[in-house]
């Protein structure tokens, strides 16, 4: 690595932290002949291949994985940071699983049990178009399938009680 001031060979690393929304160390560093300093961020890159539904293969890439989290959660309670922090979260536990190739299955499925423990509408929007509803009742067996934090039935959340209809 060069100084980007003055093309010298010669650094020191000044101080290492971790920067965990971005999956990278964060690394300032010093010129031994200018004496200025510069940050540099080191990432790991994470190649692994996602099996589509369509037979093709794509280079995993964790922007895109944002992306779809950034439309799921999008008007609701989770942050930008937190999106963030939870593609970043499930990018390192496809790092632990050390594996070359994920289906789109698996991934979808991490993806979706992450966002049912934070937010319910962002569950439901992203099951919506990774799990491609055909019809009502299937979204509807989805909206059930969400425990609620009060411990509420969904129905009771709506005034309706035990399942039957006050008229």
């Amino acid at each position: 690595m060069k100084c980007p001031f003055c093309n010298h060979e010669e650094l020191k690393v000044t101080d290492s932290r971790e920067a965990i929304e971005m999956n990278a160390v964060r690394r300032r560093r010093e010129c031994l002949q200018c004496l200025r300093r510069f940050t540099t961020f080191e990432t790991i890159e994470l190649v692994m291949q996602v099996h589509k539904r369509d037979g093709r293969y794509e280079d995993f890439e964790q922007q895109k994985l944002r992306k779809g989290l950034e439309a799921a959660c999008r008007h609701t309670s989770i942050s930008h940071d937190q999106v963030n922090a939870l593609a970043s979260q499930i990018t390192m536990e496809l790092l632990q699983k050390q594996v070359q190739e994920i289906t789109t299955t698996e991934l979808g499925e991490i993806v979706m049990k992450h966002l049912q423990a934070l937010d319910p509408i962002a569950y439901i929007r992203f099951a919506c178009v990774y799990r491609r509803f055909k019809n009502v009742n299937e979204l509807m067996e989805a909206i059930q399938s969400i425990q609620p934090k009060d411990g509420l039935e969904i129905a009771n959340a709506y005034g309706k009680k035990g399942g039957s209809r006050a008229t």
